[in-house]
């Protein structure tokens, strides 16, 4: 199991527990991509990833994929490092009800460009925060889906008694299935 990104909540910590295999990652580029941090994560690039091809049964995502300048490329490798039936699990803020996706910072030749005013979200690893590129609209399942060959659904999911209620609450989840045979 690959984590991408963890923050420190329950749920991560709850991941690290109890699955046999789990490995957290983090974008730190102050090591090498693919090494292991003295905290205890490895450093990945998640549009580019070092690890082999299927190496996951599943991937989990908190919160990362507005911070993302090519989230094409991401899910690729997301996708790229699923084994047959395995699956991707992500929270994303879905910002945009009733508008478009919009992007809000892009990297082009190194540099980054926003277009619109900076927006930083909190970051495990940096007390400078993460910048937020995309306010994403429920499209996004639709991107995933094509730039991945995954199969998604989303859920929104308001249940007091667990303590979910509020905004920003909707999970995606990505199916990896075996292209049937002719």
């Amino acid at each position: 199991m690959h984590e991408s990104s963890p923050g420190g909540d329950k749920v991560s910590q709850r991941l690290a527990k109890e699955a046999k295999s789990y490995i957290p990652t983090q974008w730190d580029p102050s090591i090498p991509f693919g090494t292991l941090h003295p905290k205890g994560y490895r450093s990945e690039d998640l549009q580019n990833q070092t690890f082999p091809d299927e190496s996951f049964d599943l991937v989990v995502t908190q919160d990362v994929f507005e911070h993302i300048f090519q989230p094409d490329k991401a899910i690729k490798e997301i996708a790229r490092t699923l084994r047959p039936n395995g699956a991707f699990i992500a929270t994303v803020p879905i910002i945009l009800r009733r508008e478009q996706t919009r992007r809000r910072a892009s990297l082009i030749d190194g540099r980054i460009v926003h277009h619109l005013p900076p927006e930083y979200h909190g970051n495990p690893v940096s007390k400078d925060g993460s910048l937020v590129t995309i306010d994403w609209n429920y499209d996004i399942v639709s991107y995933l889906q094509f730039h991945s060959g995954l199969s998604f659904v989303m859920f929104h999911t308001d249940n007091i008694d667990v303590g979910i209620r509020g905004e920003h609450i909707e999970v995606l989840i990505g199916f990896k299935r075996p292209i049937p045979q002719l």
